[in-house]
């Protein structure tokens, strides 16, 4: 298949966690009834990215009764996998014919590990198989107040029926050996899944999409400051009034080449459709030597493939 329709939803987060699922499955079919055969939500879209930690005072006291209890809230609204949140979203990719890539809080239930909270990035084939689960590397700053630390057993592509997709959350863009092992697992469609995609994010959006030739998905949420938790004193040089952007979004698609399909939208929720020529990958792929890595224009060091590896020319 060289043409594909992808739709990313820049949904609005708001306070109302326990019905975000019902919202995605409004969301979700409203970008499929546009043709999408791949829908992509945020980071941590269910039930939405914890924006209070940058901008609420007294988050980060020790034993602080207020904060624990809306941790044990977000806690509760967060995703099982192989439960029933996990279940239904399954049975929404089914249901929609679409592959769906979606970013969770993810709770584990039960076993080793139970009661820790993972930034997860869920790949579901239109089948609704789970067809790949990434856990953010590492929490970013104050997200490790609500993260656990992942695992690289997600940092890959995997075949789907709109080509090969995978993802990265956040700052895992720069890091160098997760991008890499991305680029070498052969991506198609790249999901770049932010909070809010600010303009450092999109040169790392960009990059990930010229140095990978592959189409990258940028995802990002919006929230006003009126969806913050209450009960929590706030930086007023962040939250002017309640109307206020505090995430702004900044979802966008961007080819091969590291030009935009279409340009970042800000301040305002909405679902961003196109349709991806996958053949430009192989256009935009004589920058890529024999091997089929990329020849990064700051490497002189001539390589070879010996064996499956590479070994620099002596």
């Amino acid at each position: 298949m060289s043409r594909v329709r992808v739709a990313i939803v820049q949904g609005e987060i708001l306070p109302d966690w326990e019905g975000c699922l019902d919202r995605t499955r409004v969301l979700a079919r409203e970008a499929a009834g546009g043709g999408a055969q791949c829908v992509v939500f945020p980071e941590t879209w269910l039930p939405g990215y914890p924006a209070w930690f940058d901008v609420c005072r007294d988050m980060g006291l020790w034993d602080h009764a207020p904060t624990k209890a809306l941790h044990a809230r977000y806690a509760a609204a967060s995703v099982d996998v192989p439960g029933d949140t996990g279940a239904a979203l399954a049975d929404l990719a089914r249901t929609l014919g679409v592959t769906l890539v979606i970013g969770v809080s993810e709770q584990v239930a039960t076993g080793p590990g139970r009661g820790t909270l993972f930034n997860s990035l869920l790949t579901f084939g239109p089948d609704g198989t789970l067809l790949n689960h990434h856990r953010k590397l590492m929490p970013t700053h104050t997200e490790r107040l609500v993260w656990g630390h992942g695992d690289a057993d997600g940092v890959r592509a995997v075949p789907t029926p709109v080509g090969r997709v995978g993802g990265l959350i956040c700052w895992e863009h720069w890091m160098p050996l997760a991008r890499q092992a991305l680029h070498d697992s052969g991506e198609d469609l790249h999901v770049a899944a932010w909070p809010g995609a600010h303009e450092r994010n999109q040169v790392a959006s960009r990059q990930h999409a010229f140095e990978g030739r592959c189409f990258v998905l940028v995802a990002a949420s919006v929230m006003r400051g009126a969806s913050l938790p209450p009960g929590f004193a706030v930086d007023p040089t962040r939250v002017p009034s309640p109307d206020a952007w505090i995430v702004r979004g900044g979802s966008a698609i961007i080819g091969p080449d590291g030009q935009y399909v279409v340009e970042p939208v800000y301040d305002r929720p909405t679902i961003l459709h196109a349709e991806l020529d996958l053949a430009r990958i192989r256009e935009e792929s004589m920058a890529l030597d024999v091997t089929g890595h990329y020849a990064r224009p700051d490497c002189f060091t001539l390589q070879v493939h010996r064996r499956g590896r590479l070994a620099p020319v002596d």
